[in-house]
């Protein structure tokens, strides 16, 4: 079977790698010049299958009010005069009952647990190297209130088999000595010691050369404008995807089947075709910093809960991101933001980097409500969807890959996750 995947960032990287090895013939498009050059270019680098609780949770509504015209805050709400945000806003409060959080929660650990196997199983495979560290993720708290607040999270992690351990603030600094210049603000933590960390975009393009190897036809610098379709109700199809190749040329490119990859920009490509995902672009940043005094600088990736920062040591670098601004599809970076990134990094580690030539990035996470992605199938009969995966792409993104693979081939992932249009 021939099929077309839109997207190469990691989740389409994934998906292409899984449909060719299950002997199909596959074509990936992509707008870039190469992989993993958006979403999947500059993320914070956790793979944090025991950490990974969504953004809607009961606390949440009234940490956005606060937060509401505060520059630099966490999460920042840009009211926009579009009917999108305002419906995703209002679907998001709805996720955020503890009832709707709890079940969130399984969802989400039930694939990032099957995606982190399926990791560790491509990386002994396919030999990737993507400065991989296998230390485990230390979440820590300076705020005695939230700490108390993330243990029924932390229990129920412990509960679906994640060893979340809560642990007091001097086991915080024994595990990550590099946080000494925080001892006495830090009131507690969270470790899980099978959590890892590594540089997405090594590992995306990494696994793009290993399918290219394997017969994967990547189209780079391709624009799609649109997809083709025929029939109605139970027999609609798409019969073929249109695009602007990078001699500026239009082309028809026909397939038999076709995988939405495309993260933020899944939504409007699908509009015309009836399907409404709930997806909105969540604007986040990161900075990257050359380590100086590898002694001074962490080597356990981490979580700072006060900040909504998660921080990775890449080799001599070291990766800091987070934040999250629903402003559209703007991309533009806002130099308020990008400095408190590194405000708060120099004040965790002072003398562990060059602070005076951070790398600044952002990218847009493509976020449902819920967190939960949708990987399964359209109301198109041979069109699926992997897509919607927001801060959650590299921790999903290989485990989503192969099972949209096994969905095409008429299988039942080997996870219980609730995939979309699956009864």
């Amino acid at each position: 079977m021939k099929v077309i995947v839109l997207g190469a960032g990691i989740i389409g990287t994934a998906s292409a790698w899984f449909l060719r090895q299950a002997g199909h013939e596959v074509i990936v498009i992509d707008r870039q010049p190469g992989a993993a050059q958006e979403t999947s270019f500059a993320n914070g680098c956790q793979i944090s299958v025991s950490h990974a609780e969504p953004w809607a949770n009961p606390s949440a509504p009234l940490k956005v009010l606060k937060w509401l015209g505060q520059e630099d805050a966490p999460l920042l709400y840009r009211f926009r005069p579009e009917w999108l945000q305002w419906k995703w806003a209002l679907h998001f409060l709805r996720e955020c009952t503890p009832a709707r959080t709890a079940h969130n929660i399984r969802q989400i650990v039930a694939l990032a647990e099957y995606s982190r196997q399926t990791l560790q199983g491509l990386r002994a495979d396919t030999g990737i190297e993507y400065d991989c560290l296998t230390r485990g993720i230390l979440h820590f708290y300076t705020d005695q209130k939230e700490f108390e607040e993330a243990q029924p999270a932390a229990q129920l992690m412990r509960e679906l088999g994640c060893p979340r351990e809560t642990i007091s603030a001097d086991k915080v600094l024994e595990l990550e000595p590099a946080l000494e210049t925080m001892r006495g603000r830090i009131v507690g933590g969270d470790f899980t010691d099978n959590d890892e960390s590594g540089d997405i975009y090594q590992f995306t393009t990494g696994l793009a050369r290993k399918c290219a190897e394997a017969g994967v036809e990547f189209r780079f610098n391709t624009n799609i404008t649109r997809l083709l379709t025929v029939g109605s109700g139970a027999a609609a199809k798409v019969t073929a995807v249109e695009v602007i190749d990078e001699q500026g040329r239009h082309q028809t490119l026909h397939a038999d089947a076709f995988v939405v990859a495309l993260g933020s920009f899944s939504t409007p490509l699908l509009k015309p075709l009836g399907i409404d995902l709930m997806i909105y672009p969540g604007k986040g940043y990161s900075a990257t910093y050359q380590v100086t005094d590898p002694t001074t600088a962490p080597s356990v990736s981490l979580t700072d809960d006060g900040y909504k920062l998660v921080i990775s040591r890449l080799g001599d670098r070291l990766r800091v991101a987070g934040t999250c601004e629903l402003n559209g599809y703007t991309r533009e970076l806002n130099q308020t933001r990008c400095e408190a990134i590194t405000r708060r990094t120099r004040e965790l580690f002072p003398n562990a980097c060059d602070y005076d030539a951070p790398q600044y990035w952002t990218g847009l996470r493509p976020l449902t409500p819920s967190n939960i992605p949708y990987v399964g199938k359209s109301r198109y009969g041979n069109l699926f969807l992997n897509t919607g995966h927001g801060t959650l792409g590299w921790t999903m993104g290989c485990g989503s890959g192969r099972a949209i693979a096994d969905i095409i081939d008429g299988r039942q992932p080997e996870v219980n996750f609730a995939f979309h249009g699956m009864v």
